[in-house]
């Protein structure tokens, strides 16, 4: 069987407590590791979502779904809901928290010729992140 090109994405959040008197306690994290293919025998895009690395051995756990076009697919890896990050106990206490949430493409999993040919290569460095204030959004 022809297997089709990866593009493999991982999101990353943490939850941060904010401390004035050391660094900032990680109260939780979780990452959604997600690879996108396209199968050429039937002309369909596949994303696969997982909670652990996706490898090339196999898939281990993880949700697919089928999509007729890239619009599609990329439209579905740009949604991430329901995700839980966090159980409400882990985010006792007082102070300020702090979501960190960070997208990017995993490098490591690219062919090899193409972890070749992006080393140093800042086109090929795709890396969103942002930081939201949970503080409000923890006293309702």
């Amino acid at each position: 069987m022809h297997k089709g090109i990866a593009v493999h994405f991982v999101a990353e959040a943490e939850v941060m407590r904010e401390r004035w008197y050391w660094y900032d306690q990680k109260a939780a994290s979780a990452h959604r590791y997600m690879r996108v293919t396209y199968q050429p025998l039937t002309r369909r895009w596949r994303l696969n979502t997982s909670s652990e690395p996706l490898v090339n051995a196999g898939l281990g756990v993880s949700l697919a779904q089928n999509y007729d076009s890239l619009e599609e697919v990329i439209a579905a890896v740009q949604r991430i809901g329901r995700w839980k990050i966090a159980e409400p106990g882990e985010l006792g206490g007082s102070g300020r928290h702090m979501l960190r949430f960070r997208f990017r493409l995993d490098g490591s999993q690219l062919p090899r010729t193409l972890q070749l040919g992006s080393v140093g290569q800042p086109d090929w460095v795709v890396s969103v992140e942002r930081r939201i204030d949970l503080t409000q959004e923890l006293g309702r």
